[in-house]
């Protein structure tokens, strides 16, 4: 393992304070499909402070009356983070983070030549003065001010240099360097943020977006060489394909470089999924830090690894983010994985129930499947409750159904050794084949099914089916019977065969005690 504290002084260049700006109220909201209402606004700003930020961009107060109630709302909460207001370089958007008793301001201009010629049709010079005018009028009314150059990576370099030195002249406190397209990479990074922190007299701010994938990257990258705060969203919400991630920069920064940021780490898995709630923008299952599959093991081998040591294939504990770890179950699960589970529900199985569980588990793996424990509680509880004796097994089943013929069934049993067949037809296919098994025990003995219940154990077309019986013969004796199977008509078949088997099982044992 590299010693942080060796590169750090060898590579690296870190700020001896480094700053999170979260603008999941702002930028994030910006997600096409995006409309949080001022409630909601509300209580994400509280779970951000309550997470510990240092800065929350709460709105654009100039853009609409709910912008500016919002961002004036969440200002009188009198949190610990530093509540911030989005303006453009425009007199009239500056009054109203003032009307807002805001006392920090984020304004911004584009610098680039795309910008510069065809949105705001502006000279270099009149940019110039604009962005001082902003900063000037700002700071005369007492406002902490943070200055961006809007499309900073695709702005002439001693454009960008020059610009930023006017405002930090004017009494800018922070310049912020946007990727706002997400161009840059980590090598490029290193080179702009470098040349900044030797060249500039105020802190640096970075804002990075992820068109290309790298906004985390690039933002570490940035933090390495000295950028002293963070643009970031919850879940790296943001335009087009999102921002930094915050839960991704803070993890990384805390777990690799060791460098604590007073972040209550234990509530980010809980912020995600409440902003990807409200949002509507539910997280990929492999998402780093917050996905569901974060935490998530199905691999024999992993899962015993695991289940020794959690470090053998996690890189974090899940209760450092307030996560949870998952042995999921599947065609890769090692007996391991499924004798954890079943302590874990306090299902104690014998060596024989233990490898038709796992068979079972492994059979529903192949076919794509993946076992939920619900699923695996179903078949286990089922397998405990099986008749211990089969002299009837099933050996073959044949459906036949459609517009033209009646559902007929095809069913061939093996009854105390010796195979049967027979076809039979019913009102639908699970009908078909109980009445195809009657025709071939009828020898052995008469049923009836006096209860039939079918559950899906999970939601989704392609659930477990779980059926339950009750069957009695002639002699008015009962038994249930119980399978599960992800096809119905077989695991209708193999519950009422379950309870058929009881019923023998219970006459053997009523004629062994009169013997």
């Amino acid at each position: 393992m590299y010693d942080i504290d060796t590169l750090n002084k060898k590579y690296m260049n870190l700020s001896d304070e480094i700053y999170i700006f979260d603008t999941t109220l702002r930028d994030g909201e910006q997600t096409p499909g995006v409309a949080l209402t001022v409630d909601e606004k509300i209580q994400i700003a509280q779970k951000l402070n309550n997470l510990g930020v240092d800065k929350i961009e709460a709105g654009f107060p100039a853009a609409s009356l709910g912008e500016f109630e919002a961002t004036k709302e969440i200002k009188s909460l009198d949190f610990d983070s530093t509540v911030v207001g989005l303006a453009r370089s425009v007199k009239s958007d500056i009054d109203s983070v003032l009307d807002a008793d805001l006392d920090y301001i984020h304004t911004f201009i584009g610098t680039s030549p795309l910008h510069r010629d065809y949105k705001l049709k502006m000279s270099k010079e009149t940019i110039i003065s604009t962005a001082v005018g902003a900063v000037e009028y700002a700071k005369d009314h007492g406002l902490t001010v943070e200055f961006s150059a809007e499309d900073a990576t695709r702005t002439e370099k001693d454009f960008l240099f020059e610009f930023f030195n006017e405002v930090i002249d004017a009494g800018a406190d922070f310049i912020d360097i946007p990727d706002t397209v997400g161009i840059l990479t980590p090598i490029f990074t290193k080179e702009l943020i470098t040349y900044a922190k030797s060249n500039f007299s105020c802190p640096i701010s970075v804002h990075f977006h992820n068109d290309f994938g790298l906004a985390t990257a690039n933002t570490l990258t940035a933090i390495e060489c000295g950028a002293n705060q963070a643009h970031v969203t919850v879940n790296g919400i943001g335009e087009r394909t999102g921002n930094t991630s915050l839960e991704e920069l803070v993890i990384i920064l805390y777990s690799a470089y060791g460098i604590d940021l007073k972040i209550n780490n234990s509530q980010l898995y809980s912020l995600s999924d409440f902003v990807g709630r409200l949002t509507g923008i539910k997280m990929p299952v492999n998402k780093p830090i917050v996905g569901d599959n974060a935490f998530a093991h199905e691999s024999g081998i992993h899962v015993h690894g695991i289940l020794n040591n959690s470090s053998t294939y996690e890189p974090i504990s899940p209760e450092l983010v307030g996560h949870s770890r998952k042995i999921i179950l599947g065609k890769h699960t090692g007996a391991n994985a499924l004798k954890s589970k079943l302590h874990d529900y306090h299902i104690e199985l014998n060596d024989e129930q233990f490898e038709k569980v796992f068979s079972q588990i492994k059979s529903l793996g192949d076919k794509g499947k993946c076992v939920t424990d619900d699923d695996l509680k179903a078949i286990a509880l089922t397998e405990l409750s099986s008749a211990r004796e089969t002299p009837i097994k099933l050996k073959g089943l044949g459906l036949l159904s459609g517009a033209i013929v009646s559902p007929t069934a095809t069913v061939k049993l093996e009854i105390n050794g010796v195979e049967k067949e027979t076809s039979n037809t019913g009102v639908g296919p699970v009908d078909a084949a109980l009445n195809a098994i009657r025709e071939l025990i009828q020898d052995t003995m008469h049923i009836e099914l006096e209860e039939y219940n079918l559950e899906a154990i999970n939601g989704g077309t392609d659930a477990l089916a779980d059926v339950f019986v009750i069957s009695s013969d002639n002699e008015g004796n009962k038994s249930t019977g119980r399978a599960i199977d992800d096809d119905i008509v077989m695991a209708s078949i193999l519950a009422v065969l379950d309870s058929i088997n009881k019923l023998l099982l219970m006459k053997k044992t009523e004629e062994e005690l009169n013997l």
